[in-house]
């Protein structure tokens, strides 16, 4: 018995074993079948005689003649490839196609193309495409009539049109951007990779979006878009997330280098548009930053809040809050713009309540405000209302301004007055207190007028006055300054005292009267003069034969001054 059952045991794993091995053969023999198929079956199907009808769907689709090279078949991708595809422009912006690219994959279902000869197109693939977007000064793209049969040459109806595609993808594109008329060079961005899923004209489609900046910068954006807007595409509902980074604008082409306004951004923000107002939410970090021909860029980032809306349709747009963020508090603009082309007209106001001065210190040069060589402002607050008005390229920003309790280190002030140094500059040796410094400021790109000047330094006394900084940095200020009773003034009081008789009762009412004061040269390196003579022009001046001295010259023998 345990023979026999041994016996049979072996039998039937023999007999297991060429089971197995002969269906190992077979599905060999089927794979080799199915691998011949694929091979040879592209040169039994034509599939060029495909290309007619899908040039007119695709055309009939987006409503722009489509072109389509030499058709050839892939088993193995499921897909017919096109040797070229070019999408024509809408003849209102271009005769050049809107779209190029050297290879088109379609994916098509097989079973309908190879038993029934019946072109379902179920995908999309264009490798490294070329893409041209063209703006005009209205507001409309080329894009803007993808999908209307106003501007295909074909006959169809102009209802929406009837197109299901599961996958859309662009590999590898570039995407220029330009305006008509033309204003600078095209915007142009590389490695452009494009997928959409359920393309529909009437669903929304979610997308994914990635390319190139110019200068090593990148973008990203995700969402959802759609229905596409009927008859103009702008028109699309859309929801997405957005991802700048390094973006250059100069090197960008977007801001011309003339201006003199440059950064390296960081964006994220969500865009939200129900086919007629954008709304974009988010921060962005500014490093780099300058803001003036004159300026040089800030040491360190500067953060800033977004909140805005845009009409699609108007092209006007909402500042609803814009916080730049510095020690601690921000400075906040709000306000209008309007766009025409790629240039934008301002209306804006900037409210900078008690900012603190050493957080803003970093930004000085930035705006092309330098400080006397040597010297640096140390405490208090700034306050300012401007208005930011006209071209964005070169807005006129005008409003109040002032400076409270802040130290002026490095800079005697009363020892840089040429002609008052000897009873000043002692009393000022280890830099200046300002207790106030204010006044009405216009800046313009031909350079900054300051009117209703105000400053109050308690060991010298106050200045009045008007004047102007030049777009290269020239001052040209004219003041009036009135000594303190107590400290330098009081100084220069006990000097006018050891004085009596009527020049002493001259001297005293020129004095109380204020001391012109004039400043020249730069703001890094400032030129500050009284002229003491001035003060005394048809009051006791000396006539031609007489030998006694003037007041001026008293009281400039008294300062140190000449």
């Amino acid at each position: 018995m345990e023979t026999s059952w041994h016996g049979a045991n072996a039998g039937g794993a023999q007999r297991q074993g060429l089971l197995q091995h002969r269906w190992l053969k077979v599905s060999l023999l089927v794979l080799g079948i199915l691998v011949l198929l694929f091979l040879i079956v592209p040169f039994f199907i034509n599939a060029n005689t495909f290309r007619p009808t899908a040039e007119s769907e695709l055309s009939s689709a987006l409503g722009r003649r489509v072109t389509l090279g030499h058709l050839s078949l892939s088993l193995f991708s499921g897909s017919l490839v096109a040797d070229n595809i070019a999408i024509a422009d809408d003849p209102a912006f271009s005769s050049t196609p809107f779209l190029q690219a050297k290879s088109l994959h379609i994916g098509v279902d097989l079973g309908s193309l190879l038993f029934h000869h019946q072109l379902h197109i179920h995908s999309f693939t264009a490798d490294a495409p070329q893409i041209h977007l063209i703006s005009k000064s209205n507001g409309t793209w080329n894009y803007s009539s993808l999908g209307s049969s106003s501007s295909s040459s074909s006959s169809q109806s102009s209802g929406t049109p009837n197109i299901s595609i599961g996958d859309f993808k662009i590999t590898n594109g570039s995407v220029d951007v330009s305006s008509i008329p033309a204003q600078g060079q095209p915007f142009v961005y590389n490695h452009v990779d494009i997928n959409v899923k359920n393309v529909s004209f009437t669903t929304p489609m979610p997308f994914t979006i990635s390319a190139d900046l110019p200068a090593n910068g990148t973008v990203k954006l995700n969402g959802t878009a759609g229905p596409v807007g009927r008859p103009n595409a702008v028109d699309t509902p859309l929801q997405a997330t957005i991802q700048i980074a390094n973006f250059n604008p100069v090197a960008a082409g977007v801001i011309p280098p003339s201006d003199g306004v440059s950064m390296i951004a960081n964006l994220n923000a969500q865009l939200n548009s129900n086919g007629k107002t954008l709304t974009v939410a988010g921060k962005m970090q500014a490093s780099q930053l300058k803001l003036s021909p004159t300026g040089t860029p800030a040491p360190h980032p500067v953060d800033i809040d977004l909140h805005a809306t845009n009409n699609l349709g108007a092209q006007t747009g909402q500042i609803n809050d814009l916080a730049v963020h510095t020690g601690g508090v921000a400075a906040h603009v709000t306000g209008t713009y309007q766009v025409a082309g790629q240039s934008a007209n301002l209306n804006l106001h900037l409210a900078a309540p008690n900012l603190p001065v050493d957080g803003l210190v970093e930004l000085l040069p930035a705006v092309g405000i330098k400080l006397p060589s040597g010297s640096s402002l140390h405490g208090g607050t700034l306050t300012a209302q401007l208005d930011i008005t006209g071209p964005a390229s070169g807005p006129r920003i005008a409003g109040p301004v002032s400076i409270n309790n802040t130290e002026l280190a490095g800079f005697s002030l009363g020892s840089r007055i040429q002609g008052l140094t000897s009873k000043l500059g002692s009393s000022t040796s280890g830099g200046t207190q300002i207790q106030q410094l204010s006044a009405n400021v216009v800046n313009t790109p031909q350079g900054t007028q300051l009117s209703q000047i105000n400053c109050i330094v308690p060991a010298i006394g106050s200045a009045t006055g008007n004047g102007s900084v030049a777009a290269g940095g020239a001052l040209n200020f004219q003041l009036l300054a009135k000594l303190s009773t107590t400290g330098v003034g009081g100084a220069a009081s006990a000097a006018l005292n050891s004085i009596g008789g009527a020049l002493g009762g001259i001297l005293h009412t020129a004095v109380s009267n204020g001391i012109p004061i004039s400043v020249a040269g730069t703001s890094s390196d400032p030129h500050i003069s009284a002229n003491l003579s001035a003060m005394f022009k048809g009051k006791g001046q000396p006539s031609s034969t007489t030998k006694k001295p003037s007041p001026g010259g008293i009281l400039g023998g008294l300062f140190g001054g000449k």
